[in-house]
Formats: structure tokens, C-alpha cells, sequence
């Protein structure tokens, strides 16, 4: 496991210079440091030649100034790095976010639904905001350890080379200690980070089924499963700890006998003359400091790991060289839906060949039971899922998102009014509002408060919000095409029907309406049936008087 992944430094401008700016306090807490060093190796030995002669050196005032200024400079010095860490942290954490929503939407739908969106939620949530200890005790630690060591080896040598021998001897026993410790924590911890993501995934699954947990008497059986999950991160959890403290003993003995071993052969010079009392204390206050900085690096390197593997799983997600979905800048004008060969190819199966033409006026069921590739087909014509084949859209030459409009299956609604939900806007156009919500059969006040999900909002009242956001569309960009997943799903008879009815008009307005559902009351309402069958195969069923 990389100290620092240099693919962090080069998509944040933000970390890069974090960097600069932490090796330049470091640079100032260790000379602020070897100052205190010499202030008290000064300050002792004209305290003793005070007592041999009985009166106070003129030099004690101004080195005790000197020492008191180092003190606060290295204060001030540490103030300013965990000022910066903070502030890194939150703009890191936000760029990274930022950057890996941006890639997955220029990947597409395709891309994401191959992952789980729990697990994708949680490594940019909880996960990211672990790089706090990253950026706030690790970082800074390992560049002042960059900085720090070989100053304070410098300085130790110039005041006993001796000493200075000893240290640089030393000194490799705590890296090594680290590595040895580094391996044994990697795969731990990694699989502490994946007990995280199952943890987010399960909760998540279980709130967004909770409604039909709960309809099928199975919601508390969910308090079980995700108390196993938690039980199951607590104790790895406790195990990180208990590891992370033998580690930082170990740390600790290491430096402990080195520092020991400078200390002992001091003694004994001091002993017999050949080392000055300045010198020895001098050598005896940055021994310690010597050591301090990668023994730390040790204790934050495990502190820092959540925010590593978080981080290690975001840029590995960057990484992915996946091509984006891209589709053309302008697709010519056309007539009718056109779909020729055009095969969807799943990991558990193959859908298709399909071939269907569609003119204006037209409703095209795409009937078989859940599972069967009707959404798939739904995102191949959108131009979101990759295919074989070619997909003709009806409308005018402009992009294919542009000339379609699209419901999705899940209504997908964000805090706030129901006419910024149908409008997708902060100024909808409320008579546009009302007439699509009394299409979809919904007699709701448009300024309506819902809260995120749609809470607040029954799920067949959530349904048809997400219907009317569609009608919405489809009138007022002029939509030729109009594609529906299961839009009658949570509906009653009497709901269902009238949105059918809608549905019918609004192909009679010059329209051609796809609609994904296993309901017979839509399914009735075709002009051109195609079923998809479980293995992937499909046929196209053409109803008398259809117009294509």
C-alpha cells in the first residue's frame, strides 16, 4: 500500500499544494525545534557556570527570549498545518466528489448499473469523509517526517557525530518495523472496508424496500440482518484497534532503545570529558525529535487507512478506462421509430433481435414478465446501453435526448414543491404544471412540500408525479417519442386507467409512446405488441388498424 498515491496529487490541485504548504511548516516546526534544542542546552550550561561563579551570565536573558519566541513559532507552525489539513480535506473530498459523479454521468446508466449503488453510495459518503484523518494526521505527519528527519540527523551530527552515527543506525529499524506492520494491516483493513460497504449496502437496500418489506410482512426480519452486518464490522473494527496498538508499542520500543542507546553513550563521555555539557544536551533534547516524527507516521499510517482505501476505491473508479456512451452532436430528422437488429447483450442474457417500425399515433407495448429485459430495451432506444443494431428516433434533427422523452420506473423525487418535481425546475410554469398533473389524474396543489424520495406522497400519488413530469415534457419540448417504465405499477384500476387514456391522446396528438408493463390494461391499449420473453427472445405482435 502506497504512502501516497500519486494519482490523488494529480487530480487535485488542492492536495498538491497541501503538500508544498505542510513541508514548508514542517521546515519551520523543525527549526523552531533544533532553536528550542540549543535555547535549553544554553539556558542549562549559563545556569551552571551561574552557580560555579555566583552571579548570572548577561547571555540568560536574551537565550531565554530566543527560547520563548522558538516556542511560540513552533506553536504557531502547527497551528497553521492543522489549519491547512482541515481546509485540504474539505476541498479534496469535495473535488473528488465532484469529479467521480461528473465521470459517472459521462459514462452513463450503462456503467453504473454494473455496481452497486450502495456500495458507490457509501465510498463517496462515510467513506470519503475518512480522508479527513488522511489530510489531518497523516499527511502533515509525513511530510514533516520528510522534512524533519534528515534536518534533525544533520543538526545531531554537527552537536556529536558520535550521537549522530548512532541515529542514523537507528533510524531504519522503525521503517522496517512499519512495512512488517504495513503488510499485516492491508489485508485487514481492506476487509474492514468492505464490511463498511456491505453495512451501507444493506441499510440502503433495506430503506429503499422498505415499502414492500413491509406490504409482504418481512420488515423486521431486516433488523436482524443488518445487526449481523454491524456485529460483524464492530469486531473487525476492534481488531484494526487492537492491532493498531500492538503496532504503536513496537513503534514506541524501537525508538525508545534507540534514544536509550544515545543517552547511555553520552553518560559515559560526559563521565570522562570528552563531550561537553552544551553539546550533550543539546544532542539529548533533539534525540528524541529525531525519531518523534516517523514513529508518528507509524501511529497516523493506520488512523489514515479508511480514508486511503476510500480513496484507493474513488480513483481506481477514475481510472476505469470504460468508454464514456457518447452520442452524436445531431441525428437527422425522421418519421418513425425504427429499431433494426437491435440486440441488448446482459451477462445472464441476450435480448433480441428486434425489429419494429413505429409511426406517429402508434402505442408500443413491451409486455413479459420483470426481469425479462424490458427496461433494457427502454435504455438501448434512449442510446444509454450499449447495442447491436440501429435505433431510428422520431422528431426533428437535434440530439436524441432532446427529441425523447423518458419516465422512469422509480419516480426519482427531490425535496420540494411538486411543480419544481413535475418541472424539474426552481420556476415551472404552474398552468403547464396543473394541466399535466389533472393528465396523470392527480388533483394535487402544485406548490405542494415533498421530501426527499417523495416522502410525504403515497407511492401511486409518487407514480403519477412522475407520469405528469413526462407529459410536462412531452408538451411542451414536443417530443415525438415517449418512452414509460411500468408507469401504472403502483396504481389502482380507476388511476390506471385514466392514465392510460392520456397515454392514448397523447399518441393521437402525433406521438409514438413505448411503454414497458405487464398490466392488461395497458397492454390492451397496443397498437403493436412485443413480448419479451425470459430467454431473451422477442416477437413483435402488430394489432388491426395500427398505424406504422
Amino acid at each position: 500500500m502506497k504512502p501516497l498515491d500519486p494519482r490523488l496529487l494529480r487530480l487535485s490541485r488542492t492536495a498538491r499544494g497541501f503538500i508544498v504548504a505542510a513541508a514548508g511548516t514542517g521546515l519551520l516546526r523543525t527549526l523552531a525545534t533544533i532553536a528550542i534544542a540549543w535555547g535549553i542546552a544554553a539556558a542549562v550550561t549559563l545556569g551552571v557556570d551561574a552557580v560555579r561563579d555566583g552571579s548570572v551570565p548577561d547571555a540568560l536573558t536574551p537565550t531565554l527570549a530566543l527560547l520563548g519566541a522558538a516556542f511560540v513559532v513552533r506553536a504557531v507552525a502547527a497551528w497553521a498545518t492543522d489549519d491547512l489539513a482541515a481546509r485540504a480535506a474539505a476541498t479534496v473530498k469535495s473535488e473528488l466528489r465532484a469529479t467521480v459523479l461528473a465521470r459517472a454521468a459521462e459514462r452513463g446508466p450503462s456503467w453504473l448499473a454494473e455496481r452497486s449503488s450502495a456500495a458507490f453510495a457509501t465510498t463517496l459518503g462515510p467513506g470519503l469523509d475518512a480522508l479527513d484523518a488522511y489530510f489531518g494526521r497523516y499527511l502533515p505527519q509525513l511530510a514533516l517526517t520528510a522534512v524533519a528527519t534528515p534536518v534533525l540527523l544533520v543538526a545531531i551530527g554537527l552537536g556529536d557525530l558520535t550521537s549522530g552515527l548512532i541515529v542514523l543506525c537507528a533510524l531504519p529499524v522503525i521503517p522496517v518495523f512499519m512495512i512488517l506492520i504495513g503488510l499485516a494491516t492491508q489485508a485487514l483493513q481492506r476487509k474492514q472496508s468492505d464490511a463498511l460497504a456491505r453495512l451501507g449496502g444493506a441499510f440502503t437496500e433495506a430503506v429503499e424496500g422498505l415499502a414492500t418489506l413491509k406490504v409482504f410482512g418481512r420488515a423486521r426480519r431486516q433488523v436482524g440482518r443488518i445487526a449481523t452486518v454491524t456485529d460483524e464490522y464492530r469486531r473487525g473494527t476492534v481488531g484494526v484497534l487492537r492491532l493498531s496498538f500492538v503496532s504503536g508499542f513496537a513503534l514506541e520500543l524501537a525508538a525508545s532503545l534507540s534514544v536509550a542507546l544515545v543517552a547511555v553513550s553520552i553518560g559515559i563521555r560526559l563521565v570522562d570529558g570528552s563531550l561537553g555539557l552544551g553539546a550533550a544536551m543539546f544532542v539529548l533534547v533533539l534525540a528524541p525529535e529525531a525519531f518523534a516524527p516517523i514513529r508518528q507516521v507509524g501511529a497516523d499510517f493506520h488512523a489514515a487507512q479508511d480514508g486511503v482505501e476510500a480513496s484507493t476505491a474513488v480513483l481506481d473508479v477514475l481510472d476505469d478506462t470504460t468508454a464514456p456512451v457518447h452520442e452524436p452532436d445531431a441525428v437527422p430528422a425522421a418519421d418513425h421509430l425504427v429499431l433494426d437488429g437491435v440486440t441488448v447483450r446482459r451477462p445472464d442474457v441476450v435480448i433480441g433481435p428486434l425489429d419494429l417500425t413505429a409511426g406517429p399515433g402508434t402505442v408500443v407495448v413491451l409486455a413479459g414478465p420483470s426481469g425479462s429485459g424490458k427496461s433494457s430495451l427502454i435504455a438501448a432506444i434512449r442510446g444509454e446501453l450499449p447495442h447491436d443494431g440501429a435505433v431510428t428516433v422520431p422528431g426533428h434533427a437535434s440530439t436524441v435526448a432532446e427529441r425523447t422523452t423518458w419516465a422512469d420506473q422509480r419516480p426519482r423525487l427531490v425535496r420540494g414543491t411538486i411543480a419544481e418535481n413535475v418541472a424539474l425546475s426552481a420556476t415551472p410554469d404552474e398552468p403547464a404544471v396543473r394541466a399535466a398533473l389533472g393528465e396523470a389524474g392527480l388533483g394535487l396543489d402544485p406548490r405542494l412540500q415533498v421530501g426527499s424520495g417523495g416522502s410525504g406522497l403515497s407511492g401511486g400519488q409518487a407514480q403519477r408525479v412522475a407520469v405528469a413530469r413526462a407529459l410536462y415534457r412531452a408538451r411542451r419540448s414536443g417530443s415525438r417519442l415517449v418512452l414509460l417504465d411500468e408507469p401504472t405499477s403502483a396504481l389502482d384500476a380507476d388511476a390506471e386507467a385514466h392514465v392510460v387514456s392520456t397515454l392514448r391522446r397523447l399518441a393521437d396528438d402525433g406521438a409514438v409512446v413505448v411503454v414497458a408493463s405487464h398490466r392488461p390494461a395497458v397492454v390492451r391499449e397496443a397498437d403493436v405488441r412485443v413480448d419479451v420473453h425470459p430467454g431473451g427472445t422477442v416477437t413483435v405482435t402488430q394489432v388491426d388498424g395500427v398505424r406504422a
